[in-house]
């Protein structure tokens, strides 16, 4: 599929991975609306790239189906779904301060994998009523992370939710090929995203030292050309891919 003139749904597209792919799409001829918990950098993105911001939590069904309904309302038909949004917090499973709260668990999982699952589905369920281009209906794209395979000491929460979006991209795609819509997950390593962007610079090239090649922070770009060749080759289906420069994570 090519994105000239296509309807984009960005999902996290006010800072990061997100917005860069934003960018990426809407210099390929893309419409793109992004969705953001943050309203400022939500509208930042939009107003850049002449697209549409929307506000609203991906893990609750209300706000999703309204922000599908204004993408389509100015955009036409969703073709590419980028699931982008996330968070994350560190906390052993037990530690000094006992076990580790349920309630922080349960929220990381809900943005991250449930938050995913319900963009997929509520697009999906529009994308099916599209008429076809070529081969397809549409592409969704999730983004997981080597945390998923190679979760550090801290990272249960962060890790199951990062697996679960791993262990849904197969079947997923499986469920929505009879309706021409392809399902990829992209399984980031070390991005310069606004979490590590926060560190101080000596920190930053310690982590990039750890890659094997190129012994750097990947850049969001990177993680944005990647989705546009998903979208634009047909074959790409049902898999995650590793963008990592070749880590494998150690326990610390």
């Amino acid at each position: 599929m090519q994105l000239k003139d296509i309807s984009v749904l960005v999902t996290g597209g006010g800072s990061g991975l997100g917005a860069a792919t934003a960018r990426a799409m809407a210099a390929k001829g893309a419409k793109v609306a992004v969705i953001d918990m943050n309203k400022d950098g939500a509208e930042k993105v939009a107003a850049e790239i002449k697209g549409l911001a929307l506000v609203g939590d991906v893990s609750e069904e209300a706000p999703v189906k309204d922000a599908i309904a204004k993408a389509e309302a100015a955009h036409g038909p969703i073709r590419i779904l980028v699931n982008c949004a996330g968070i994350g917090n560190a906390g052993k499973t037990v530690g000094k301060n006992g076990a580790y709260s349920l309630a922080d668990y349960t929220r990381v999982i809900k943005v991250n994998l449930i938050g995913s699952f319900n963009c997929i589905r509520l697009v999906a369920e529009r994308m099916q009523n599209a008429p076809t281009i070529g081969e397809e209906r549409g592409v969704i794209i999730n983004t997981a992370s080597v945390a998923a395979y190679d979760g550090q000491i801290g990272q249960a929460a962060y890790s199951s939710s990062k697996g679960g979006i791993v262990g849904m991209t197969l079947p997923v795609a499986r469920d929505l090929a009879s309706l021409n819509i392809r399902v990829m997950t992209i399984a980031p390593g070390l991005f310069l995203t606004p979490l590590l962007m926060g560190l101080p610079q000596e920190a930053q090239d310690s982590l990039g030292k750890q890659v094997p090649h190129p012994a750097r922070l990947g850049d969001p770009s990177e993680y944005a050309a990647l989705a546009v060749h998903i979208v634009e080759n047909p074959m790409l289906n049902g898999e995650v891919i590793r963008l990592d420069g070749a880590i494998r994570m150690a326990p610390r």
